[in-house]
C-alpha cells in the first residue's frame, strides 16, 4: 500500500494497482464445453419455466 500525507498532516492510502493481462479467445474445446452449458442451462430453464405453468 501506498502512503501519502499532505501539508495538514492527512494520510492519504492508495491501494496497490494488479498487473493488467489480455484475455485469450477460447479453444476449440473450451467452446465446445461453453455450449455444452449452454444447453444444460437452457433445459433446465425450459423445465423450471413449464413446470411453473404446470403448477399455476
Amino acid at each position: 500500500m501506498y502512503t501519502t500525507i499532505n501539508e495538514d498532516g492527512v494520510l492519504n492510502n492508495y491501494a496497490t494497482e494488479p498487473q493488467i493481462y489480455y484475455a485469450e479467445y477460447p479453444s476449440t474445446e473450451e467452446q465446445r464445453r461453453y455450449s455444452f452449458q449452454a444447453g444444460v442451462a437452457t433445459l433446465l430453464l425450459s423445465a423450471l419455466v413449464l413446470l411453473a405453468f404446470g403448477v399455476s
